[in-house]
């Protein structure tokens, strides 16, 4: 596996320590295994870039977008980015900030209807874990 760039990690810290109202507000509902026993860690490293939230464990990518992503040269570079996401084997949900704040009951709605389609990996679920003992 290609090591991420010692930059890239340093940014992605910066983005812990500086979260924006909406990413603050959807991780405190998805951190710490609240949000149907599933972990996600925030603002990782993927495929040369930093997403927001990653079910590591359901290959499921979450996006909070703010303003800075609704021109046509920034959707244009989502769908990019999306695309190599979804190469490595990842699920991408994009929920704008106004989502977020305004009507959280639907965004966990969506992830979770998400989760519910991506299963636990076989080669990561107990069951398999416990068979290789």
């Amino acid at each position: 596996m290609p090591q991420t760039p010692k930059q890239l990690l340093e940014h992605a810290k910066d983005l812990r320590r500086e979260m924006t109202p909406a990413e603050a507000r959807l991780w405190y509902h998805l951190r710490a295994k609240r949000f149907d026993g599933v972990k996600f860690i925030r603002q990782n490293p993927r495929a040369g870039a930093i997403v927001d939230f990653v079910a590591r464990s359901r290959k499921l990518i979450i996006e909070v977008d703010g303003d800075t992503h609704a021109g046509d040269e920034a959707i244009a570079k989502d769908a990019e980015r999306t695309a190599r996401l979804e190469r490595q084997g990842y699920h991408v949900i994009r929920f704008t900030n106004a989502e977020v704040m305004g009507n959280m009951e639907a965004v966990l709605a969506a992830i979770s209807d998400a989760l519910a389609a991506r299963p636990l990996s076989p080669a990561l679920s107990p069951q398999s874990r416990e068979r290789e003992k």
